[in-house]
């Protein structure tokens, strides 16, 4: 005899196959997933991370101003218009920088919160969904 193996066609599983397919394929989308989710929660870190520094530049700038504002009244106490009205509007350049840089910094820490990966969190719940239908059928 040549050949009493059982022969299956490809349509033609059997459960211990399908099962471990299922097993391959749930454990390939569990790393996709996780992947996704480090991917998206690197990028909001990058924001914050950007926020943070922006509002930390717009601190030190403020710091300046305010030394400013302080050589502008000593130089308004001490000397005539002319120098304390260029110190004023050094001073006033400087705090307008420090409002922008605040504004941008606490833009981009509004974009980085909460720190949670809303599209693979959409993407998992979209994946189990579809098992959980796969499954009742």
């Amino acid at each position: 005899m040549t050949g009493t193996t059982d022969r299956r066609l490809d349509e033609h599983h059997s459960v211990g196959e399908l099962v471990g397919q299922a097993t391959e394929q749930l454990s390939e989308l569990v790393r996709q997933e996780m992947q996704l989710a480090k991917m998206e929660l690197a990028e909001k870190g990058r924001r914050a991370g950007r926020g943070g520094g922006m509002l930390g530049a717009a601190g030190a700038v403020a710091y300046v101003g305010l030394m400013a504002l302080a050589a502008t009244g000593v130089a308004a106490l001490s000397l005539v218009l002319p120098v304390w009205a260029a110190a004023l509007i050094v001073t006033a350049v400087l705090f307008l920088v420090a409002a922008v840089l605040a504004k941008t910094g606490r833009t981009q820490l509004g974009r980085a919160t909460p720190p949670k990966p809303e599209r693979t969190l959409g993407s998992v719940r979209a994946d189990v969904d579809e098992i959980k239908e796969r499954a009742h059928r």
